[in-house]
């Protein structure tokens, strides 16, 4: 399949050449031998709009396509940018205050309408219509996402305000050097001999062969994959448990990083910031996940800063689609046989932006149900911060 870039490198060198008319036609040509999702592959590659090759996809389809009307060049209608020259920088920073044009930044989202985007920017005097929202987040690189699964609760009042608070903390720290990671436990996975979602390349006819039924039990194994990413060094590290996902197992993980990748990245670091879910092993209301985070600090000297998204944001945590999201595709259709297969298949992940990751297996055993007294919090080193003190605290040591 002819990728993105020869695409735009052979409509760069061809439509100089043509006529209006023949470039519309060649666009739409080439939009519908692409088949799904070809016209924005097209529309990207050109910098013609969409709306003008669905237009010649039309005409295509309905023939009618007129014999030999060729409009002068210049002819048409100017691009929104040539007489609004600095709307493109009014969208972005309507869209994305704090993320634009800094790309270490952790979060990068929008829940406005191209309604209610042009509206706003009609607001600060400038004309636009929906339709030309949405040309212009598509040459951002923003997509259209499925609302599905995004929300996993009700909305909290203050989730936009601490995801500002985020993104000013993480600034903070890497302006600071100080390593700051994202974590949370990826899906538990079978491990044997069973069906793993996704295709990958195989012999005509000879698909791996798999077991028919491939529902857990207590006698299944199972692998708990704790992934850390490091934020500033675009770095994973990903302990693959057998027992339980507890907190125990959590801030174990994140110590056999720090000893493993964290400290010989980090030599001087005097501080650690984490950002993590608002539940999980790692919640913010789970008792043991603070008293093991102050034996870590008290153990190597740092000062430990945690950040919890608000609850019905999980999806949002960098890691999801920054290492978990690569992973998945990794191992794609290749059954997770053994946790050996596991751990070296995470081992194997990479990106074109340079994403390294490691990977180690964690057979240790993590007991469920372990109490917190009351006495044993309050010898927690904690100090909350003044803003929603109970999803953002420090433990010193």
């Amino acid at each position: 399949m002819e990728t993105e870039h020869n695409l735009k490198e052979k409509l760069a060198i061809m439509l100089p050449h043509l006529s209006e008319k023949q470039r519309r036609l060649l666009l739409a040509a080439e939009a519908k031998a692409l088949g799904w999702g070809g016209v924005s592959k097209v529309a990207k590659a050109s910098g013609i709009s969409r709306v003008t090759i669905h237009k010649a996809l039309g005409e295509i389809e309905e023939k009618t396509i007129e014999a030999e009307r060729i409009r002068k060049p210049g002819g048409g209608r100017k691009d929104i940018t040539e007489y609004q020259p600095d709307i493109v920088e009014k969208l972005e920073a309507i869209v994305d205050p704090i993320t634009r044009g800094d790309p270490r930044t952790p979060l990068r989202w929008t829940c406005k309408s191209t309604r209610q985007l042009s509206k706003a920017l009609a607001r600060k005097g400038y004309s636009i219509s929906h339709v030309s929202v949405a040309e212009l987040l598509h040459q951002l690189d923003y997509s259209l996402q499925a609302n599905a699964k995004n929300l996993e609760g009700e909305s909290h009042p203050d989730r936009d305000a601490q995801f500002h608070f985020i993104n000013k903390r993480v600034k903070s720290f890497l302006n600071r050097d100080q390593p700051v990671i994202s974590v949370d436990t990826k899906k538990k996975e079978l491990v044997g001999n069973f069906k793993n979602g996704g295709k990958e390349w195989q012999p005509e006819g000879c698909p791996e062969q798999v077991e028919v039924y491939d529902f857990g039990g207590p006698n299944r194994s199972k692998a708990i994959p704790y992934g850390i990413y490091d934020i500033g060094k675009n770095m994973g590290w990903v302990n693959v448990g057998t027992d339980h996902d507890t907190a125990s197992f959590a801030v174990a993980s994140i110590r056999r990083w720090w000893y493993g990748m964290g400290r010989p990245l980090y030599p001087k670091a005097s501080d650690l910031l984490i950002c993590a879910d608002g539940g999980g092993s790692n919640g913010y209301r789970v008792r043991l996940w603070k008293v093991e985070l102050q034996k870590f600090a008290q153990e190597t000297g740092l000062t430990i800063s945690i950040c919890h998204f608000p609850p019905g944001t999980s999806k949002w945590n960098k890691i999801e689609h920054r290492l978990f999201s690569h992973i998945s595709m990794n191992w794609r259709g290749r059954p997770l046989v053994s946790h050996e297969v596991i751990v070296k298949l995470i081992g194997q992940t990479t990106t074109e932006t340079g994403l390294e990751v490691k990977a180690q297996l964690d057979k240790k055993r993590y007991p469920l149900k372990v109490k917190v007294t009351d006495e044993e919090l309050k010898k927690i080193n904690i100090k909350p911060h003044k803003f929603h003190g109970e999803w953002n605290y420090s433990i010193g040591p």
